[in-house]
């Protein structure tokens, strides 16, 4: 038991620290030429194109998904499509740091869907989404910066839909490795965001544009949603969210580096806060996600009897 919750507050650290590049990348990749369609729509096709190969290729026995567990990815990945398209929209009009402060805020989302499925949080973990709340809303503030309001709302929308895919792969993750719900939930959002690019944009970045930004978002997305949907896996969606808050403080750090963004003394306050909701991890009770969730809005998705070998030494 207790390796089993090392490897997922692992997994899920990981998946933070792969997670926490992303803005920085993708914000790179905008300045430089790319448009936020092409942005997204090129990392997304290119990480499920590399996962679908390696998957192929040496480890056959993970392309394996019961149908309705193909539906739940297929939803998930849906979900986040859109909310993927949301996200770089708005990391073309707001900083990386306080675009991903503002997306940082999906904890709060995941409780609520997780409520809504009958899985309640416990009271150290609704504490620590409080106080995760107000940390970021001391990051969010910048001052003699006008805000821009569009972009704000569409990095929530994003934040509310990334928070709402996670109890729908965490159901399907009962019974399906994390490389095989990876793999469906990236296609899924493939489907989403390389139409939306061909019908809304279809613009090319110039020859001389570097590619290197967008092929380090790949390289991250890979990762970390392996990383994220094994901590998913070993420990929940609710505390691989809230672990998942480090990669605020990755994006932080990164787009000083990188982008030259720096922060106030109110928004270095919410970052001790931030960090203190993640240390508190060590003293949560964190059950291991069961089965026994036969109620609530995911409660359709559930496996059929399957052999035990089926996925070979994964488990």
């Amino acid at each position: 038991m207790q390796k089993k919750l090392t490897a997922g507050i692992t997994a899920a650290f990981s998946s933070a620290l792969f997670l926490g590049l992303a803005p920085v990348f993708g914000k790179l990749a905008i300045t430089q030429g790319f448009s936020p369609f092409a942005v997204v729509a090129l990392r997304t096709s290119f990480a499920a194109v590399i996962l679908l190969l390696v998957i192929t290729i040496f480890y056959r026995q993970y392309l394996y998904i019961f149908p309705v567990g193909l539906i739940g990815c297929g939803l998930a990945g849906a979900i986040n499509g859109f909310g993927s398209l949301l996200y770089y929209l708005a990391l073309a009009r707001l900083d990386a740091s306080v675009g991903q402060l503002l997306y940082s805020l999906y904890p709060f989302f995941v409780a609520i869907w997780l409520i809504l499925d009958h899985q309640p949080p416990t009271r150290l973990t609704f504490f620590r989404i409080g106080l995760a709340t107000i940390a970021v809303l001391l990051l969010t503030s910048v001052p003699d910066q006008s805000t821009d309001l569009i972009g704000v709302f569409m990095m929530i929308g994003a934040s509310i839909l990334y928070a709402m895919h996670l109890p729908i792969n965490q159901r399907v993750l009962y019974e399906v490795p994390a490389p095989t719900v990876a793999l469906y939930t990236l296609l899924a959002m493939s489907a989403v965001v390389v139409p939306a690019y061909l019908l809304f944009d279809r613009a090319w970045p110039a020859a001389n544009t570097p590619w290197l930004p967008v092929f380090g978002l790949t390289f991250v997305t890979v990762f970390s949603r392996i990383a994220l949907f094994l901590g998913v896996k070993k420990i929940g969606g609710m505390q691989t969210a809230l672990l998942g808050l480090a990669e605020l403080l990755v994006a932080i750090l990164f787009s000083h580096i990188l982008l030259g963004e720096n922060l106030s003394l109110l928004q270095w306050l919410g970052a001790v806060g931030l960090g203190l909701s993640l240390i508190l991890v060590m003293y949560e009770n964190i059950p291991p996600p069961t089965h026994s969730g036969k109620t609530g809005w995911l409660s359709w998705i559930r496996a059929p009897d399957l052999p035990n070998d089926i996925f070979g030494p994964y488990e």
